[in-house]
């Protein structure tokens, strides 16, 4: 690519995606496209990129050669096929840093980063991936053109689009992913469609709070014990993630797990293997692992709490899910949804909200985000009685505190 045809990419919004697992490789590159007023974003593996590229706004894209989840043969053919107006580069990120300096920061002269992406006809396609045996990735359930809602999802926000791409891509894999999000974002409901859309669909989904366990507890409970093992434990039983053999343990709060339980969970993550407690023998499990949390994970690493190895390991595929805040497009169909499933469940006719009721829902802040709403559309349906109309003072939205009386005799 010619200085003529790089400057060229300044034109159009977020038209160069650079696509690396590593971090501070991702920043050199950005940090460089930056300064030349090029509109670029990162992504941290192959199908974010893929996500990026399924919305139109991409004419360049920078791929490092070591990506943790596609093949990078499969992901060319995949972006030739369906862009094949988008340039790709591949780099290697090692050279790169060799080439750039070993420093976190941008080396003093950062002409010599800026070099390779001008020099790129060295570095476009490598000859490996020149032959005409490029394939795209076999069409599954999990169309990576299909950004219809997940199973059991409702919502059209551009944020929760590619939360469904996202998943969609990921879904047919044996890939560790790791959903992040605030409280009540719908975590769980996003590992249940990953499972759903999963070759293991067929098997047992398991979900493992990992804050809701006493730590003695916790490893009898996901590993299993023998007879004998400890007081009580009158008789061998399984642990969860055995139970989920051939299927999906999803480790919920993984954030919360005790130092004591992060080295054997990465062990488990690593090599699929678990130990009973009481028992010397290893065993072989054949589990597909989701692990989702609503803490910062690089925070508790920083601090000591979070082991960075057992980060790293569980950040193969990670889906970030907005709160409701900042996808308020998905307020009106999340509420319709949860309206008409309270009267389906009651064996009552379908009510509506009223003008008011629907513009009091769009502006609140829901800080439980679509847990929040959920209870308060089903607190009101109830409060409405026989009433075909939700009205503003059939619902709470102030922190919990529940509709006053004179309110309630108003809605009357």
């Amino acid at each position: 690519m010619t200085t003529s045809a790089l400057d060229s990419v300044c034109q159009d919004h977020l038209s160069t995606i650079v696509a690396s697992p590593d971090p501070l490789f991702r920043q050199r590159i950005l940090q460089q496209l930056a300064a030349r007023s090029w509109f670029a974003e990162e992504a941290c593996g192959g199908a974010e990129a893929l996500a990026l590229l399924e919305e139109g706004k991409c004419r360049t894209l920078l791929l490092d050669r070591c990506l943790p989840d596609l093949d990078l043969r499969e992901l060319v053919g995949m972006v030739r096929a369906r862009h094949p107006d988008v340039e790709i580069l591949v780099l290697d990120s090692q050279a790169v840093k060799t080439s750039a300096g070993d420093s976190p920061g941008l080396a003093s002269d950062s002409s010599e980063l800026f070099h390779l992406l001008q020099s790129s006809r060295e570095v476009r396609i490598p000859a490996e991936l020149q032959e005409p045996v490029l394939r795209p990735l076999a069409r599954s359930p999990a169309s990576v053109e299909d950004s219809e809602p997940l199973p059991g999802m409702t919502g059209h926000s551009p944020s929760l689009r590619r939360v469904y791409r996202l998943a969609r891509l990921v879904a047919a894999r044996q890939t560790t992913v790791l959903l992040t999000g605030e409280t009540g974002t719908g975590k769980e409901l996003v590992a249940r469609a990953l499972h759903a859309l999963s070759p293991r669909r067929e098997r047992t989904f398991v979900v493992v709070n990992c804050a809701a366990i006493p730590e003695p507890l916790l490893e009898a409970e996901l590993f299993g014990h023998n007879r004998g093992a400890f007081t009580g434990a009158f008789q061998s039983r399984l642990g969860r993630v055995q139970m989920a053999q051939g299927g999906t343990v999803l480790l919920d709060e993984i954030g919360d797990l005790p130092l004591s339980m992060q080295a054997k969970i990465l062990r488990f993550l690593q090599e699929g293997e678990i130990q009973r407690l009481g028992s010397p023998d290893t065993l072989h499990v054949d589990v597909r692992v989701v692990a989702a949390t609503n803490a910062n994970l690089p925070r508790l690493v920083k601090e000591g709490r979070f082991r960075e190895d057992l980060y790293y390991r569980v950040l193969v595929f990670p889906i970030e899910i907005d709160p409701l805040r900042l996808r308020r497009e998905d307020i009106a169909p999340l509420s319709s949804h949860f309206l008409n499933l309270f009267c389906q469940e009651a064996h009552v006719p379908a009510k509506i909200f009223s003008p008011q009721a629907a513009r009091a829902l769009e502006q609140h802040a829901w800080p439980g985000n679509v847990r929040e709403l959920r209870q308060v559309i089903e607190r009101a349906f109830i409060l409405a009685e026989e009433r075909p109309e939700l009205r503003p003072e059939h619902f709470s939205l102030g922190m919990g505190k529940p509709p006053s009386e004179a309110n309630l005799r108003t809605a009357a």
